[in-house]
């Protein structure tokens, strides 16, 4: 039987047992997420009618697209809680970021450039979907070194993960964070990436959950959750968001 099947009316979604939505993209204009400061608002107001009370918002940070900088995401971030307060929209939001682990990357890394993080020194970090990166676990042997708490975001997501077991199981033994997107949980990336979510929650090696909201669409596709037997699961699960 799959645990994991929908099966019941949906009812309307609540993330309340969230609390805490760590990956996101509503600072307007720095990526390809929210495109200007009303859609941003709005998506928020959608967010807190979850029931979320805190939003960590995570800009990309990739070197061919995305040259954001903490600066940058300040700056973007101090304007947006300026259009919440004079919408009188009370949420609470930080931002950090989701960084694409690249040769640049390490380079930050190795010469001490700040990088941004969250909660108990946590860093959001990503890959490429197909390829698994040159020297991956060095890389995160070199966060952990430097202090760092690396979450990987998304790993449902990634091919090369789905095809190597192997690769997996070591990012597992060596007990990297993993931040599961709750839209994968409806089929919305694929039914690959569906039954990939569903594995590593019944393993329960989910440790953190996000929205990856980048728009509208993102927020209507994830209100399908609720008619599913995992929204059960994922309700009665006890994952990190709440502690940030």
């Amino acid at each position: 039987m799959d645990l994991f099947k929908s099966s019941k009316k949906a009812e309307p979604l609540s993330l309340e047992w969230m609390e805490v939505d760590m990956h996101s993209h509503l600072i307007p204009g720095i990526d390809d997420g929210a495109k200007t400061l009303k859609e941003s608002v709005d998506l928020i107001k959608r967010l807190q009618a979850f029931g979320l009370r805190k939003l960590i918002t995570t800009p990309h940070v990739m070197t061919e697209f995305y040259k954001n900088t903490p600066e940058i995401i300040s700056e973007g971030l101090y304007k947006l809680q300026e259009a919440l307060q004079k919408e009188n929209v009370q949420m609470d939001i930080e931002a950090a970021a989701e960084y694409y682990l690249d040769e640049i990357f390490v380079e930050k890394l190795q010469n001490d450039e700040p990088l941004l993080t969250f909660g108990d020194n946590y860093i959001l970090v990503e890959t490429g979907f197909m390829n698994k990166p040159h020297m991956l676990l060095e890389t995160f042997f070199a966060l952990e070194t430097k202090g760092y708490k690396p979450i990987l975001a998304h790993p449902e997501r990634y091919l090369y993960l789905q095809q190597d077991p192997e690769m997996l199981e070591s990012l597992i033994e060596k007990g990297i964070y993993f931040q599961v997107n709750l839209l994968s949980f409806t089929g919305y990336y694929s039914k690959p990436i569906k039954a990939m979510a569903d594995k590593l929650l019944e393993r329960r090696l989910v440790r953190f959950v996000g929205t990856d909201c980048h728009n509208a669409r993102y927020l209507d596709a994830l209100e399908r959750l609720s008619s599913l037997k995992s929204y059960e699961t994922l309700k009665a699960s006890k994952f990190m968001n709440s502690l940030l």
